[in-house]
């Protein structure tokens, strides 16, 4: 089990649980996929893992915190594109961050975050002003009463909420990246070494067989096109709460990204 979505027509489900499905398939063994009965935020679901309740996996990006209280599949369901991040903006404001050119000139816009997201810890001690929000949705009314400046998301994220939240005047911002080594796990509770052992052994088999990649250049490769991320800037910063057990040398499970991007 595992948690429902946000909203009836979040998208950002759709992948990890197909993905999800793809390893316990090829662990061979048998398993029925469900989500919980009721709606969680990231923050109450990663809990209810801890605890043992309602919830026997949930995916998100990882920690030093996160991998003490849970147990990681280490093996990067996003190929490390959840540390690639585009700016959402307000469409009046794309101009402005046409004239960003450097790394002090972005620190001195403020960010909107979740509260307690990993990303609002990255992005303050790399010394960037960020607004952190409690509520998801939150997020992009704030983003379009100007409350913050920009709205940092992920690539794989990025279209389908600028997609949703169009009418508001929201926009994905053309020319920065910000960039950081992190990666989107599946987590299980620390007690549930079956789970852990199948979902490792499943994933594994479909990186060797190539069914991994083509799941997510099924579901990636349009978006990499549209970021065309060779014409942006790109700010590099560290990450300061990856886990050194993140197994970075590892080149089967990171993306390269001049290999599929324009």
């Amino acid at each position: 089990m595992y948690p429902r979505p946000v909203t009836s027509d979040d998208q950002r489900t759709a992948y990890p649980s197909k993905l999800l499905s793809l390893g316990l398939e090829k662990s061979g063994a048998p398993y029925h996929l469900t989500t919980s009965d009721s709606v969680m935020l990231q923050g109450r679901a990663l809990k209810m893992l801890a605890a043992g309740e309602q919830v026997n996996v949930v995916w998100s990006m990882t920690s030093k915190e996160r991998e003490q209280e849970l147990q990681p599949i280490r093996i990067p369901i996003y190929k490390g594109l959840i540390g690639w991040r585009l700016p959402l903006v307000n469409d009046d404001r794309v101009i402005f961050f046409q004239t960003v050119e450097t790394l002090p000139q972005l620190k001195l816009l403020t960010a909107g975050q979740g509260h307690d997201w990993p990303d609002t810890a990255i992005l303050k001690q790399n010394g960037f002003k960020v607004l952190g929000v409690a509520s998801y949705e939150g997020l992009f009314r704030m983003l379009a009463l100007h409350r913050f400046d920009y709205f940092p998301r992920s690539i794989v994220e990025i279209w389908a909420e600028a997609e949703t939240h169009a009418k508001r005047g929201i926009v994905v911002e053309p020319s920065i990246i910000i960039k950081y080594p992190t990666a989107f796990y599946y987590f299980v509770n620390k007690k549930d070494r079956d789970l852990a052992y199948l979902l490792t052994k499943g994933l594994n088999i479909a990186i060797e067989d190539g069914s991994f990649d083509k799941l997510f250049l099924e579901y990636h490769q349009a978006l990499l096109d549209k970021a065309k991320l060779k014409k942006r800037k790109v700010f590099e910063i560290d990450n300061p709460i990856l886990p050194k057990e993140t197994p970075l040398d590892d080149k089967r499970l990171w993306l390269d990204i001049n290999e599929y991007s324009k």
